[in-house]
């Protein structure tokens, strides 16, 4: 405000200036064009050259008030349907998915951003158990943008197999393989899709492809150790294929723990198993790992004894831990150090009780010939995998037969 008083109060000393001069001596100005003379004063010349500017002005205004109010009402419409969308993904962060879908599709014509509402209504539409509209949203996103066919796609994909419609979503999934071989989006959700289908098979002709692809870590290494836990049950995987999926992968990767024990017990099955205690042992060096543990109980290496006693080294770094407890019974167990392996699965159970202690605990009792003792303690197993189930008491003569 100061500065706009500033330009006034110049413009009136100026003007004041300007205006005694011109009152002793208003000038003359002659104009002679084409044969025509104009002759006026110079206060007359001036205020002509400024109607002059003012109407050249207006005419410019004129000419470009179609166009400026195009872009001032297309503005006004994005901001309209970015403040909706806004509302609309607060509401489904809410959970009131009904509200965000409405809020997101209402009043989109001629919105040239649509397409991402109407992808996120079909998100909406899918958490309120509505495919026929999920499916609707979809089309009409491929129909507002061509281009985002892909984008489409693997929404519809990710909805599908969230919806457990599989084979719906691998059709889907092959057609963005059509498009654009190789998109790592695609490969990651091939491979959930075929892992929810169980068809261990195709999931090994990829998994190359999909360690070689540049997804991101956090989500490639759980779906790589997933994958390949189910290749221990393909009879054809082989060293060479789990070599195929393995070295690609940047060594950050390969220090992952899930990965290292996925790895690992695939070794142990192919026959390589010295090789996977050799492993797990270097990363639980590094650090030690719940799941790591288990793993290097349940292979088997070249030296029981020595893979015990590393167990026990374990034990004595770590401290009383019901896991490494576990660990050492099972390995205990292969030596068939019996009583051992009792005090230890005894003090694992008394510092964290698990199912898996009290199964390997049932199987120890009925080795030793105790067997109403490992019915109980199976029967405490299956209690803790259904609490309040009510289950009768197992007896031993029904178990034996049944391992019969």
């Amino acid at each position: 405000m100061m500065r706009y008083g500033i330009f006034a109060l110049a413009a009136l000393v100026i003007g004041a200036f300007g205006a005694h001069f011109l009152l002793q001596d208003r000038g003359y100005v002659l104009i002679n064009f084409l044969g025509y003379n104009v002759e006026m004063s110079v206060p007359v010349l001036a205020l002509a050259l400024i109607l002059l500017y003012a109407g050249v002005r207006l005419l410019v205004r004129i000419w470009r008030a179609p166009r400026q109010l195009g872009a001032a009402l297309a503005e006004q419409r994005a901001r309209r349907a970015g403040a909706r969308l806004a509302r609309g993904l607060i509401h489904m962060t809410e959970g009131d998915f009904r509200r965000g879908e409405r809020l997101l599709t209402d009043g989109l014509e001629g919105n040239d951003a649509r397409v991402v509402n109407y992808l996120i209504a079909a998100r909406a539409a899918e958490a309120q158990g509505s495919p026929e509209r999920r499916d609707e949203w979809l089309e009409l996103a491929r129909a507002a943008d061509p281009k985002a066919g892909i984008a489409v796609l693997l929404t519809q994909a990710e909805l599908m197999l969230g919806a457990k419609e599989h084979k719906a979503a691998l059709a889907a999934l092959e057609r963005v393989e059509q498009l654009k071989p190789g998109h790592a989006g695609c490969l990651a959700l091939k491979a959930e899709t075929l892992l929810a289908l169980g068809d261990r098979a195709r999931l090994a002709a990829i998994l190359p492809r999909l360690a070689g692809s540049k997804l991101d870590p956090a989500r490639l290494a759980p779906l790589l150790a997933a994958a390949l836990d189910a290749m221990r049950r393909v009879p054809d995987f082989d060293r060479a294929r789990l070599n195929a999926v393995w070295s690609p992968l940047p060594m950050g990767l390969r220090r992952r723990p899930p990965l290292i024990r996925a790895r690992a017990l695939l070794l142990d099955k192919l026959g390589h198993g010295e090789e996977a205690v050799k492993a797990i042992a270097q990363a639980v060096k590094r650090g030690f790992d719940r799941e790591l543990v288990i793993a290097y109980g349940e292979i088997k290496g070249a030296d029981a004894q020595k893979q015990l006693r590393r167990a026990e080294t374990w034990l004595k770094q770590h401290g009383e831990n019901a896991v490494l407890l576990m660990t050492a019974a099972k390995l205990c167990m292969a030596n068939e150090l019996w009583g051992k392996a009792r005090s230890y699965l005894e003090s694992s159970l008394a510092i964290a009780p698990e199912p898996a202690s009290y199964a390997l605990y049932g199987e120890l009792l009925e080795r030793l010939g105790e067997h109403d003792q490992a019915a109980k303690a199976w029967q405490d197993g299956l209690r803790m995998v259904a609490p309040g189930t009510g289950l009768p008491a197992l007896e031993a003569p029904a178990m034996r037969e049944a391992d019969g």
